[in-house]
């Protein structure tokens, strides 16, 4: 375990490098601090509110995973998390009350 470790803090590492490298190679009008990396999203900008609520609860967006509001990988968009669950939830609870009653 301590090696996968390991292996995910330097490919997080490689990441963030790439990014903020992808970013200063280009002129400074171009910058935008945010892109992808292969198909790794990243997101250098400061967070905003909005964009707080865009990627961690967003009822528009049907993805359970969206890029971070801040740095390189995904978060999860709870509102859908929720929508998911919630059909699961209901079901284990009625065949635990089936069982019971």
């Amino acid at each position: 375990m301590r090696g996968l470790s390991r292996l995910l803090r330097w490919a997080v590492l490689v990441l963030v490098g790439a990014a903020i490298y992808d970013q200063l190679r280009r002129p400074a009008a171009e910058r935008t601090w945010h892109g992808r990396i292969g198909f790794v999203p990243y997101d250098f900008r400061p967070p905003t509110v909005e964009r707080l609520r865009e990627r961690l609860w967003n009822p528009d967006d049907p993805r359970i995973f969206t890029p971070h509001v801040w740095g390189v990988g995904w978060t999860i968009n709870l509102y859908q998390l929720r929508h998911y669950l919630l059909p699961l939830v209901e079901r284990v609870r009625a065949e635990l009350s089936e069982r019971r009653g």
